[in-house]
């Protein structure tokens, strides 16, 4: 369908509007946002009803309201369900929007990636120089950053020159994590746990003591008992005793997130609620570096 600027813009007001109230919009709501005189809305509705993008909605606290066919015309794909995937303009969230689709439009370029992003609600404010991140998306945890080099109001898409690009594996914790059975005995000496992680190539491990999990310990632990001349000590005297644990069940990209929220370097993953392994922020590197 073939729709003029001006009801291009009116249909992406109102939309948005829509979203934000969740009920009518009114006349005078639109004409503010896309800076029209509200008599030039009032006409062009009367052309959007006519050709069924528009419904009217009477009483005192009516207005307007899209139809289906209203995002068919702006090419936005209508959900029975769908997930905020949020858009942030330097640094701050943009409130009641969501990224409707991502497009990269230089991939094969050498020195440069551009794109551009369709968004649903208001990016009026955005303008060129703005630092701009999408997402991440509920599927693939996919966060795009880079900045702004122009809009396209009629279209509501924001051009971008993309600097970042970050997407982690689908998969569950319960894929990366090392078995419990490479844990250490909390009685084990400084050399022991050492040789330990060398012939294991491991960068931290469970303590257990008498079958049960009752701490972490990492090569960061062994190093700073090195420096201070402590070569006598134990596991359990060396080992982090507070367990912060997650389901195996987890996606990766919500454990990262555990990492850095607690300020820590292992994990103990549990399956069934039954401790079933350990995961360090190492294991996690790893992994990225394959892709």
């Amino acid at each position: 369908m073939d729709l003029t600027t001006i009801q291009k813009d009116i249909l992406t007001a109102l939309i948005n509007l829509q979203r934000q109230k969740e009920c009518s919009v009114k006349g005078e709501e639109i004409a503010e946002l896309i800076h029209r005189n509200p008599g030039t809305i009032r006409n062009q509705m009367q052309l959007l009803k006519a050709l069924g993008l528009v419904e009217g909605v009477p009483g005192p606290k009516g207005g307007y309201r899209p139809t289906g066919d209203a995002y068919q015309a702006l090419d936005i794909e209508v959900m029975d369900e769908e997930t905020i995937v949020p858009v942030f303009r330097n640094g701050i969230a943009i409130n009641n929007a969501t990224t409707a689709e991502i497009s990269f439009t230089t991939v094969r370029n050498p020195e440069k990636c551009r794109g551009v992003v369709k968004v649903i609600g208001n990016i009026k404010d955005f303008v060129s120089g703005d630092i701009i991140q999408i997402g991440p998306t509920p599927v693939n945890r996919l966060t795009v950053r880079g900045e702004v080099f122009g809009r396209d109001d009629s279209n509501n898409l924001i051009l971008v020159n993309i600097t970042e690009m970050i997407s982690l594996p689908k998969k569950h914790v319960k894929y990366y994590m090392k078995p419990l059975t490479l844990a250490v005995n909390s009685n084990v000496d400084l050399q022991e746990i050492a040789r330990h992680f060398i012939a294991k190539n491991l960068h931290g491990a469970a303590v257990e003591d008498h079958g049960k999990v009752v701490g972490v310990i990492t090569t960061t632990d062994v190093t700073k008992a090195v420096a201070m001349n402590k070569f006598d000590v134990r596991a359990k005297d060396m080992m982090a005793k507070e367990l912060i644990t997650v389901d195996g069940e987890m996606q990766l990209y919500d454990v990262v997130r555990l990492f850095y929220k607690y300020n820590i370097g292992q994990l103990v993953v549990t399956i069934d609620g039954v401790p079933k392994g350990i995961l360090s922020k190492t294991d996690v590197m790893n992994e990225l570096a394959v892709y």
